[in-house]
């Protein structure tokens, strides 16, 4: 078949009704035809000619969520050198938007509907231009990034048009700052190359005098639009669906990364960018892995991202957007138009595969994918029956890989015009993160790019420091398992020291962990759960009616420690209030009880009001739901001042009292964050009694550090069963736990260990019982905890590892 005949066969499937050409793509598949080799035919006359294409659709929706927003805008900055001539560049410009039917296009809404209305006679581009000239250079400066800013920010009306905006800046006779900037519904980043190359021609033939010679557009971007639609819905959608479908299964959860801040109801979209290279030495040896293994550099690369978002959010299903050019039709890969499609790639990481067996599922993953790349993102959104909000559905990260970009600083046309590309300073971040790899010149780069309203740039930098060591360790092949390659730990102190007098203390770094993320649960214990916010607000109210009842610096306060919400509520109270606290057990004896208040000097007691208990006739007893009527003043309490008292069995059988400083449980908090996986961890759990030390690795790691404590009831901890199903329903990432308990537990397997890190103290641990969790979890962390309760819960640490082969 010539291929007369084949555009003359598209054309036909084109005019036929959707009922018809679902019959006649199975009549071409029955004769072992494959539509997709059909050309794109043009200026095919239906009632549907001017609907808009699916990535048109998906781009119309969320211009309607927010009409003055920017986050989809493409913004590109050109600094010209030489003699610019204006009539010129206005008619390349003109020309340019003759040529390509997207650049005079607006969108009106038709009822339920929306269809692209194309200007045949468009007005001549609107060309701004100001003045500089007059500026000194620091101010010429400031100018530019201003106005390229507004430029960049300024809303389009997608119903009004136009939907490109040109601005000429002119900083001395012959140098300009040009400002191109078109919205991301008729434009996507391989059309702003298509753009400025036609440009390039059509100036160098205006200022001649002559004709530029471009090749005639086979198609406009409507043509596409079209045929698109007319093939997928007539059949080839069902069958990439189904795939799709299969693939990402019926849970759609989110990645869930340890956030700096907590996410807000309507993202703004503010972004930054931290860049940074690859060494050649590792480039070569990552491309020697990738042909060891019969996959591309871009599997490798997505590899280690997908293994670090795996550590760092400890789920196994992890999905990353990942966008395509969609530019495999020869008709189209010369068009100004929205293109690009996004593919969710979703690859199940376990920690337990090699090098080797990573590689291979990420191929899987990306090879699967390419083969049903035609299915419109927006379409899968749809058939999966997603919320329709302004963040983006299936994933909140993406990879982006460019094989190679050219090393080209500068261009000089024809006419002496030299043009060189202006990094632009402000980023505009669609998704919480966003990393992109690419080569130029042998050399690989890459980038973070990240919504600044959920992340810090430090925390950006670690997490770059992080990809970078995952990289490093596929290149050398290392071997083992891939949940074992180790992850630096920056800027961690090597040992701790007095705090000063002016650092802050436990209740402080709570109240400033409150502040970062007030809506991020704090606490779950006993069937209630409060927020950061929640639980901040109540110790607030409670350590005011303490300084009603006169507490103060080194003056204890009884707290009930009966595993639940209430029960932190109060000892956070206690320490806002200045004073220190003494926990009581509600399971022990009333002789033991009423000894370590007298032996203590206690004179104040909060426990709930259904709580029976005889108390010595000069304590205090305050019912913890009670709170303070006012603000009265307080005393801040000093590094040396008292922050608990904790009686153990002591030597001679008489309960003896250890008393612990403010200053010291702020050092040891120091202690905790320097030595557990915090990066790694969004919940601990607290197994122990709340009357003894043990649990303050939990529980003050998770309240100073923003992570989720649970509380854990007397009940599930001395249930196997229980206790695992706990654990791995609310995917607790660390707990801290007696060796001899944890033994009784692993009767239930795997699901009785948390996902990151286990700390085991109060006892030896024994290589038998060593051995047997790295059987279960070979790539947990696991910590030794050591010390006596003077020395503050303990104070040495050490990572165990397997001694028994």
């Amino acid at each position: 078949m010539n291929a007369d005949q084949t555009l003359k066969l598209a054309r036909r499937f084109i005019e036929l009704s959707p009922d018809k050409r679902r019959l006649f793509l199975k009549a071409l598949q029955g004769e072992g035809m494959d539509f997709s080799v059909l050309p794109i035919a043009p200026g095919v006359d239906v009632a549907e000619r001017d609907q808009l294409s699916y990535a048109q659709r998906r781009m119309w929706f969320l211009w309607q969520l927010d009409p003055q927003g920017a986050a989809y805008n493409l913004p590109m900055a050109v600094r010209l050198h030489g003699p610019l001539d204006l009539a010129a560049l206005q008619h390349a410009f003109d020309a340019l938007v003759a040529r390509h039917e997207t650049l005079r296009t607006r969108f009106v809404a038709d009822g339920d509907d929306v269809r692209q209305q194309v200007d045949a006679n468009a007005a001549p581009l609107q060309l701004r231009q100001d003045a500089l000239t007059e500026l000194d250079e620091n101010a010429r400066q400031a100018a530019i990034e201003t106005i390229a800013e507004a430029e960049a920010l300024a809303p389009f009306d997608l119903a009004s048009g136009p939907l490109l905006r040109v601005r000429v800046l002119q900083l001395a006779a012959q140098e300009h700052v040009l400002l191109l900037t078109l919205h991301h519904i008729v434009a996507d980043g391989w059309s702003m190359n298509v753009l400025i190359d036609e440009f390039l021609c059509l100036y160098d033939a205006a200022v001649a005098g002559t004709e530029a010679t471009l090749d005639a557009l086979p198609i406009q971007y409507r043509d596409f639009a079209l045929w698109q639609r007319s093939w997928l819905e007539a059949g080839e959608q069902e069958r990439q669906l189904a795939y799709w479908q299969a693939r990402l299964g019926d849970d759609h959860s989110p990645l869930e990364l340890p956030l700096d801040r907590t996410r807000q109801g309507r993202p703004s979209y503010r972004g930054a960018r931290h860049e940074f290279p690859i060494a050649t030495d590792v480039t070569e040896r990552l491309r020697g892995l990738a042909r060891k293994h019969n996959v591309t550099l871009f599997m490798v690369l997505l590899a280690a991202f997908k293994l670090l978002l795996q550590r760092y959010s400890g789920q196994a299903a992890i999905r990353v957007g990942v966008p395509i050019a969609n530019r495999n039709r020869a008709e189209g890969q010369g068009l100004i138009g929205c293109f690009i499609n996004t593919q969710v790639l979703h690859t199940e990481i376990d920690p337990l595969l090699d090098i080797a067996g990573l590689l291979q599922r990420v191929r899987e993953t990306a090879v699967g994918a390419q083969s049903h790349q035609d299915l419109p993102f927006e379409q899968l959104v749809e058939a999966l029956d997603l919320p329709r909000s302004s963040e983006s559905p299936l994933f909140r990260v993406l990879f982006n890989h460019q094989a190679q970009v050219a090393d080209v600083q500068a261009i000089e046309t024809r006419s002496g015009l030299r043009l060189a590309p202006i990094a632009l300073e402000k980023h505009s971040a669609r998704f919480d993160l966003a990393l992109d790899t690419h080569e130029r010149g042998g050399q690989l780069q890459a980038a973070f790019t990240y919504a600044t309203d959920v992340f810090d740039a430090a925390t950006i930098e670690t997490l770059g420091e992080q990809w970078l060591a995952l990289v490093q360790a596929l290149a050398a092949e290392t071997a083992g398992a891939v949940g074992e390659l180790a992850l630096p730990r920056l800027a961690t102190a090597t040992g701790l020291t007095d705090p000063a007098d002016d650092a802050p203390l436990v209740h402080q770094r709570f109240a400033a962990a409150a502040r970062r993320h007030p809506e991020r649960t704090a606490v779950m214990a006993a069937g209630e759960q409060a927020s950061f916010a929640e639980l901040d607000a109540r110790a607030e109210a409670i350590a005011n009616r303490l300084v009603e009842a006169g507490v103060g610096p080194d003056r204890l306060v009884g707290v009930l420690a009966d595993r639940s919400v209430s029960m932190l509520v109060s000892i956070l109270g206690v320490l806002k209030a200045g004073g220190a606290y003494l926990p009581l057990e509600p399971e022990q004896p009333a002789e033991r009880l009423a000894y370590m208040l007298a032996d203590s000097g206690t004179r104040v007691l909060l426990a709930p009001e259904n709580w029976q208990a005889e108390l010595p006739a000069n304590v205090q007893r305050l019912d913890w739901a009670q709170a303070g009527t006012g603000s009265p003043a307080r005393t801040a309490p000093a590094a040396a001042n008292l922050a608990y008292v904790i009686y153990t069995s002591g030597t001679t059988g008489q309960p003896k009292g250890v008393a612990i400083s403010h200053g010291a449980l702020a050092n040891y908090v120091d202690g905790i964050t320097a030595r557990l996986p915090v990066e790694r961890i969004r919940s601990m759990a607290q197994v122990s009694t709340p009357a003894a030390d043990l649990g303050h690795t939990m529980l003050f790691g998770a309240l100073c550090g923003g992570h989720t404590l649970h509380v854990l009831l007397r009940e599930q901890v001395l249930d196997a069963e229980g206790f695992a199903a706990y654990l791995a329903e609310h995917q607790v990432d660390a707990l801290k736990i007696v060796p001899s308990h944890l033994e009784a537990m692993l009767v239930a397997g795997r699901a009785a260990l948390p996902g990151q890190c286990l700390v085991l103290g109060g006892e030896g641990v024994s290589p038998g019982l060593l051995g047997k969790i790295r059987q279960l979890a070979p790539a947990l962390k696991v910590l030794n905890h050591y010390g006596p309760t003077e020395t503050t819960v303990g104070v040495l640490v050490a990572e165990l590892h397997d001694q028994t082969s």
